[in-house]
């Protein structure tokens, strides 16, 4: 029992300091919250290696099942009450620090052995077996982390009623994960006995249970008023725990088509294989708008070509004013765009490619005649296909059809005819 006590009574220090140091990231900044939360994972990963207690179910190391397991709960409440691009933050943060700090380790062990001083005589085996157990903790602490937010997104739906369960839960998954996987590199490097794998198990589902608690206390006593973030799609959560879309974003900065700004063909080749596919594993749909502006010849041959290059950046202008943010337009051909919209369905995509082809007409009656409009093929996945080369085809034929039709028209399906 009295094993038992101690731990609470760590777990209780830890939270409610860390608490309160979160309460205060508004006045104080969030510095102090980090550093605080930064600082420990030499001495959790020293306690997980080599301080056990032995309480009736089994060992368990304090440093692994109150101080490991608070660090993951303090990240699921900082995600709670920020965002997936605030809490990436100490995620990396963490992960440099500790491998900087083997690193260093390791270069002042390529010196040999350190100089002997009188009554102390440094333990190069447990440095070694240290290093060796920060690397593998940390590269755990990084996908547990991750992992940790993406499951409680998943429980979103399931649990929608009960940030506290949602929250042990998640806890409870990725800490039994943890379990293993630590156990596995410490029975690997210090030969740690398989009566600890179950004692820290059991333990570590307590402290899920006794986190969530926390957790919940935290948020109805100083942050009740404050809504959680609304849901996205656990794709777009990924992408920013990852830096995913910064990276996209900045190929997007380097890959514009230099007349329009419209993202280039090999942009749409490179991007809209993976966002169709995470769309089709999400159950999501996805639509592919082909646009292309109509007698766009007649506009040169009457206006030229320097009047023909302004119509078709105010086209791709117009376009991005109708779409949502995350819409991606792409020139594909001289005159011709794409517009990929993931989580959108066939109502949405019609009516935002009415709007477009609305508004070109209204916007660009000033350029004289011909007014320039645009005909647009749509194609929706994954009921009309599950791979981008289908969408294009279909969308490219309904193209076709809204040309023979008359142009200035909407082809979403083929009785489906707007003008």
């Amino acid at each position: 029992m009295s094993g038992i006590i101690l731990l609470l009574t760590q777990s209780l220090l830890y939270f409610g300091v860390m608490a309160v140091l979160f309460r205060m990231r508004h006045a104080m900044g969030l510095g102090a919250f980090l550093c605080a939360l930064g600082v420990m994972h030499f001495l959790e990963t020293y306690l997980a290696a080599v301080f056990f207690i032995q309480l009736p179910f089994g060992l368990l190391s304090p440093g692994s099942t109150v101080l490991f397991s608070g660090k993951l709960a303090i990240i699921l409440l900082f995600y709670i009450r920020e965002d997936a691009e605030t809490v990436r933050q100490p995620i990396y943060g963490l992960l440099i620090g500790n491998f900087l700090m083997v690193g260093l380790v390791a270069t002042l062990r390529l010196y040999g052995p350190p100089v002997s001083l009188q009554g102390y005589n440094p333990d190069l085996a447990l440095i070694n077996q240290m290093g060796v157990l920060m690397v593998w903790g940390t590269t755990l602490l990084f996908i547990d982390a991750i992992a940790l937010i993406l499951v409680y997104e998943r429980l979103r739906s399931l649990l929608p009623r009960s940030v506290v369960l949602r929250a042990g839960v998640s806890l409870a998954v990725i800490l039994s994960f943890d379990q293993v996987a630590f156990f596995v590199g410490l029975h690997w490097v210090t030969g740690t006995p398989i009566d600890a794998l179950y004692g820290g198990w059991i333990a570590k589902m307590g402290a899920a249970l006794v986190y969530a608690v926390y957790i919940g206390i935290y948020l109805s006593l100083f942050e009740r008023q404050k809504a959680e973030t609304p849901p996205e799609p656990l794709g777009d959560v990924f992408h920013k725990l990852t830096y995913r879309h910064k990276y996209e974003e900045l190929l997007g900065t380097t890959s514009r088509d230099a007349l329009t700004g419209a993202l280039t063909r090999e942009r749409f080749e490179a991007m809209a294989g993976p966002m169709l596919a995470v769309a089709i594993a999400e159950g999501r749909p996805c639509s592919l708008l082909m646009v292309d502006a109509d007698h766009f010849k007649s506009i040169n041959d009457h206006h030229g070509h320097v009047a023909g290059d302004a119509v078709l950046r105010r086209i791709v202008e117009t376009m991005r004013g109708q779409i949502r943010s995350k819409d991606a337009v792409f020139r594909y051909g001289g005159e011709e765009f794409i517009v990929l919209a993931p989580d959108m369905g066939e109502a949405a995509a019609l009516a935002a490619a009415e709007r477009i082809r609305w508004a070109v007409e209204a916007g660009l009656d000033d350029v004289g005649d011909p007014v320039p409009t645009v005909s647009i093929g749509i194609a929706v996945a994954p009921g009309e296909g599950t791979s981008i080369a289908a969408l294009l085809r279909l969308a490219d034929s309904r193209l076709y059809e809204a040309k023979r039709l008359g142009r200035n028209r909407v082809v979403a399906r083929p009785a489906d005819i707007s003008t």
